[in-house]
């Protein structure tokens, strides 16, 4: 199989009429997470990267990878990108100290190469998201300034797969998306079977869980599912808010839970079940994100 926009399993959307643009997600919650524990929350998250980056490349061989048509040297480069991660790991375990956090167990949905190249996509996408909405509760100069320089390697990490391996734009608006704490949690639970009950507890809470049909494209009304069962209260009319860069869109969702998926957003999105047509706070959300990712060449226009 060669290496295609065709054949990557991600989507993205943008958004389009009715539209609003807002600051994006902010927590409801007034308590301030404290340094020690953003630090673990960046933990967390580096030892799930560190995690599948091991399982990974202990399961797909150097053939597996040219056996996809993916490049010779393709599987180097990863390597380089787990010694990152458990880098990034013992860093921030000897900044932390005893408090630190331990590995979780985790369950990746990666079954051959190419899935494996487009999770590790979405890994490090979510995680420049994670640092940049994190970076706001950080007090310290010092924390500051470590956890700005792994984002930046995660950035460059993210826009190296998109670009070299998946032939696509390896950057989206002027602006990357940070990401509220508990809707960087929402994608990371995902994976997550269980974790130590003697790790700190983190000041985050997962939503309901959001996905978009596989295969869907800019133009088509497609169907969202999520587990409404479990929001106390689903108001009458609800919206998809599409996260890009610094602002948000808005589209209603219909009852049947099917929302026109627009073309003015290009990159990587993330999509939000929302109360408000106008917030995506957590206090109104009610499902996601979901991480959609639609590739266009340099030159702006769409890949098809």
């Amino acid at each position: 199989m060669k290496v295609t926009p065709a054949s990557v399993t991600l989507l993205v959307v943008a958004a389009f009429h009715d539209l609003c643009v807002a600051v994006p997600a902010k927590r409801d919650d007034t308590s301030i997470p404290t340094d020690i524990q953003i630090l673990n929350f960046a933990l967390t998250l580096e030892h799930l990267e560190n995690a599948f980056y091991t399982q990974g490349l202990e399961k797909y061989t150097q053939q597996d990878f040219l056996n996809a048509d993916l490049p010779a040297w393709a599987r180097g480069r990863w390597n380089e990108i787990a010694q990152h991660e458990s880098t990034h790991v013992s860093f921030l375990e000897s900044v932390i100290g005893e408090q630190a956090v331990q590995p979780c167990t985790y369950s990746f949905p990666d079954t051959d190469p190419m899935s494996f190249v487009t999770t590790s996509f979405m890994l490090e996408t979510v995680g420049v998201s994670a640092y940049s909405g994190a970076a706001q509760f950080l007090s310290q100069s010092d924390y500051i300034t470590s956890s700005g320089a792994i984002l930046a390697v995660e950035a460059r990490q993210s826009a190296w797969i998109n670009s070299a391996i998946l032939k696509a734009n390896p950057w989206n608006t002027a602006f990357d998306t940070p990401l509220d704490l508990n809707h960087v949690w929402t994608l990371a639970s995902g994976v997550i079977v269980s974790c130590p009950s003697s790790n700190m507890p983190l000041p985050v809470k997962a939503f309901p869980a959001l996905s978009f049909p596989a295969g869907a494209q800019p133009g088509q009304t497609v169907q969202v599912s999520f587990n409404a069962t479990m929001v106390p209260s689903v108001p009458p009319q609800l919206y998809v808010a599409f996260i890009a860069g610094l602002g948000a869109t808005f589209v209603p969702l219909s009852a049947q839970n099917t929302v026109e998926i627009p073309s003015t957003l290009q990159g990587v999105v993330f999509p939000i079940i929302t109360s408000s047509s106008t917030a995506v706070t957590d206090n109104v959300t009610i499902a996601g994100p979901a991480f959609l990712s639609f590739h266009f060449k340099a030159d702006g226009e769409d890949e098809l």
